[in-house]
């Protein structure tokens, strides 16, 4: 698939124009220059054609974060099969623009000069200023008023190759109920995994996603905050497709300012889509009070989890105090596998992909209805329900009625009696005799005839 890039300095309308071709909000809009900072990919759709759409940050000599900004633009830029190279209209061509427009006509490439923010025609008659950029196509347009896109996109869709075309062989017509059959949905074989890493600011987030790509997909550095928006990437491993997203690190409530309100909402948004989180820590300096709520989201979102310890490299606690930190602090995620890995040195950070495929599996598995009914049975034989107002509890039979996480229906005589400590008793039993390892499991009491769609279900943990 193609791949387009669209490159500028800070504030020319990068992400606006991004976000207009792929039809959606995507990436965060800001006057603060500066806000998109790693590299943000979508597929988009120029007419009958598909290709691969690059937002870039600003290409700015300011500081060593923006130096980093600035190189992975322009790999981007390397990469892609066309560029768009965006400027601001409503100001004089500089020196700078028309440096970095001379290197990327160097590349051979595709190039296109993008005149933003030309809202009316009084406006185009700056443009004949940009012609010195020595650019064969120039599009002069307004992004936030939607004038002469379509114009872009045209000429955009030019540069595509157009995809072949399928023809059936008149001998050789496929059986259609044969393809109504592969179609059909199986949830339980799901061939894609969403991964959201979660954490504080500076625990290594980004330096992870890197060591798990094998490249230096996200911006690293030592400032607080360098990862603004959410930062995705897919890659294969065992047949699975494993979606890694790497999140703005969350802080305090009371010190979410500006731009990080809009991160922090496009966190918990991608939340809502993920099956499997990354909690990482920092074990070099302990729990916070921070780490706890932040593992609250996986808990508030019945997440998949395993629990990584980054920076295991210069912590000075030994595995066994580690451990019993975590779970002290973490008695909620008690499920939750534990890994330490250094993301700088890559050490153990490999043995994480496993370990995802084995959580996500326990956590969309179907638990055979005879051996389920067999433990919950020998459960209240072991320790009987206690009675409501001296009324017997009983459970006559479960049923799994979802996945992601198993989620159990108990059919009962008087659901309302069975108290959130005889079903933490119940999930542990069940986790004696199947696989949930990393995976929470919700139980929902309820009485013989109820619907099992639609229910709110409510958590053994609570």
């Amino acid at each position: 698939m193609k791949k387009i890039a669209i490159i500028g300095k800070p504030n020319v309308g990068k992400s606006s124009l991004f976000n207009r071709i792929i039809k959606q909000r995507d990436a965060i809009v800001s006057e603060v220059a500066g806000t998109t900072r790693d590299v943000k990919r979508r597929i988009a759709q120029f007419g009958e054609k598909e290709a691969e759409l690059l937002d870039t940050g600003g290409l700015e000599n300011r500081d060593e974060l923006f130096d980093k900004v600035k190189q992975k633009a322009w790999e981007s830029a390397k990469s892609a099969d066309i560029i768009l190279y965006m400027v601001d209209g409503k100001k004089l061509p500089d020196e700078e623009d028309k440096k970095f427009f001379r290197e990327l006509q160097k590349l051979g490439k595709e190039l296109a000069l993008v005149v933003n923010k030309i809202d009316n025609d009084k406006e185009e008659e700056n443009v004949w200023n940009f012609y010195e950029f020595g650019s064969k196509d120039i599009f002069p347009i307004s992004v936030s008023h939607n004038r002469k896109v379509r114009k872009l996109l045209e000429w955009i869709e030019s540069k595509l190759p157009s995809e072949p075309k399928l023809e059936l062989i008149p001998d050789e017509e496929p059986d259609f109920f044969e393809l109504f059959e592969e179609q059909k949905p199986k949830m339980e074989e799901s061939n894609e995994i969403n991964v959201a890493i979660l954490g504080r600011v500076n625990v290594g987030k980004s330096s992870l996603l890197n060591a798990l790509l094998k490249e230096e997909r996200s911006v690293v550095s030592d400032v607080a905050g360098t990862t603004i928006d959410t930062v995705d990437e897919s890659t294969i491993y065992n047949d699975k497709v494993i979606t890694f997203v790497d999140t703005a690190g969350i802080r305090r409530r009371g010190k979410i300012v500006g731009i990080e309100k809009y991160a922090l909402n496009r966190t918990t948004k991608m939340l809502e889509r993920a099956d499997v989180a990354l909690l990482v820590l920092d074990a070099s300096e302990g729990i916070t009070e921070q780490d706890e709520r932040i593992a609250g989201y996986i808990d508030k979102y019945k997440l998949a989890c395993i629990i990584v310890l980054n920076k295991w490299d210069i912590t000075q606690k030994s595995y066994e105090e580690a451990v019993k930190e975590v779970r002290d602090r973490f008695k909620f995620l008690s499920f939750a596998p534990i890994i330490t890995v250094s993301a700088k040195t890559k050490k153990r950070v490999e043995r994480i992909y496993d370990l995802i495929l084995k959580v996500f599996s326990n956590y969309s598995q179907w638990l055979p209805t005879s051996v389920l009914n067999k433990v919950i049975k020998e459960a209240q034989i072991q320790h009987q329900i206690p009675t409501l107002k001296g009324k017997p509890v009983k459970i006559y039979y479960a049923t799994q009625f979802d996945t992601k996480p198993p989620k159990i229906a108990l059919i009962m005589n008087r659901p309302e009696g069975l108290h959130f400590s005889y079903k933490r008793f119940l999930i542990n039993k069940l986790r004696e005799n199947f696989d949930l390892e990393g995976t929470p499991v919700i139980l929902k009491p309820r009485k013989r005839g109820e619907r099992e769609e639609g229910e709110e279900c409510e958590s053994s943990a609570e």
